[in-house]
């Protein structure tokens, strides 16, 4: 009897504590959430308490840490009525509960401004003893695609193949589509493009393939467009285009070197004006200088009165016109007592041209004249 009555009592207490347990319910939702770069997203978090839930409600809001061995990192906490921010300095100002009061059945959380870095599996924690309950939800922020680069490879002729080139930057997969605009907005017939890639080869191209290429690059978030022109001409034109830059370059050069040969004529113009002697005239004579005229007197006069000059009448002239020249030459050997030497150098006498020696005849120990 005794027995009877425990087990019933212990059936009693179990099925009192799994209806406790069973009183706090989070009700469904969903389990994976995109978002772009720059959004806002909530993560959604509802539950319902039952009367017979007692104690303080607790709500937690974590983060799964990139290490499994490190503890969870907790988002945002409520506990005691009363909201506990992010230590996070990266989440700092960007994370909230939506409502102004959680515990009235509210737990979902806001994060603005999204960042790829808030990428990861949060988790919401609901507790009012004696139950508990979690949720987990994984966040993906993807990165809206860049405003991507188009570009023309290859020559823009008549039948060359040319490659349209598109490019962008995001979370991947990013597909590429081409359209052309203007009045015909199918693409050239041997145009093939690939949405991986981001290319458009046109084979064999035609001035009917000319004008305005669209690529626009999508993913799962966003999407971002650019454009670019293609302009097919004639080989011929393009040749007079090259024709007409060599004319101009050669033009070019003519002008620096004519440029170039006027600045150094005009310096040698200059140089030769500063190095320019004067003009001589041979038919106009030289000016006497008063002292050289005073000094000096003629072969002629010289000539004329050598027979009245003796040793004794010549020594008036030996003082009046300084010392012979002959007191610095070395006197030949005199190998006939009677006889002196033929010549002696008188002094110097100045012409218009010069200081020239005059030679005057030497005499005899007797007086005579040789």
């Amino acid at each position: 009897m005794d027995t009877s009555r425990s087990g019933l009592v212990t059936v009693s207490l179990l099925y009192l504590l799994a209806g406790w347990s069973q009183g706090l319910e989070i009700l469904p939702t969903r389990e994976r959430v995109e978002a772009g770069d720059g959004d806002s997203v909530m993560l959604t978090c509802r539950f319902k308490l039952d009367s017979t839930d007692v104690g303080p409600l607790d709500i937690e809001w974590s983060r799964t840490p990139s290490d499994p061995a490190d503890s969870p990192i907790i988002v945002i906490d409520y506990s005691g009525d009363r909201t506990y921010e992010t230590s996070l300095e990266d989440m700092k100002g960007r994370v909230h509960f939506s409502s102004p009061d959680p515990k009235n059945g509210d737990a979902s959380l806001n994060i603005t401004k999204l960042k790829s870095s808030d990428s990861g599996r949060y988790h919401c924690k609901v507790k009012k003893s004696p139950g508990s309950k979690t949720i987990s939800i994984t966040l993906n922020v993807l990165v809206r695609p860049s405003k991507p680069t188009c570009s023309v490879e290859g020559n823009q002729e008549i039948g060359k193949d040319i490659t349209l080139k598109c490019s962008s930057q995001g979370t991947p997969p990013i597909t590429y589509t081409w359209t052309r605009g203007g009045s015909s907005t199918l693409l050239p017939p041997t145009a093939i493009s690939d949405m991986t890639l981001g290319t458009l080869k046109v084979k064999n191209a035609s001035t009917d393939y000319s004008g305005d290429y669209m690529c626009v690059a999508n993913n799962r978030i966003a999407s971002s467009q650019c454009d670019v022109k293609l302009l097919i001409a004639s080989s011929s034109s393009n040749a007079g285009k090259i024709v007409g830059i060599v004319i101009a370059v050669l033009l070019l050069l003519l002008l620096l070197f004519i440029a170039v040969w006027f600045v150094f004529w005009r310096k040698k113009k200059k140089t030769y004006e500063k190095e320019q002697p004067y003009e001589i005239r041979e038919d106009v004579p030289a000016p006497k200088s008063r002292v050289s005229t005073a000094r000096s007197y003629t072969v002629d006069s010289q000539r004329s009165s050598l027979g009245s000059m003796s040793p004794s009448n010549m020594e008036p002239y030996k003082s009046h016109y300084g010392p012979l020249a002959t007191d610095d030459v070395e006197r030949l050997p005199n190998h006939s007592p009677n006889i002196n030497p033929s010549y002696k150098v008188a002094a110097p006498s100045l012409n218009r041209m010069g200081a020239v020696p005059v030679m005057i005849p030497a005499q005899h120990r007797d007086g005579s004249i040789v």
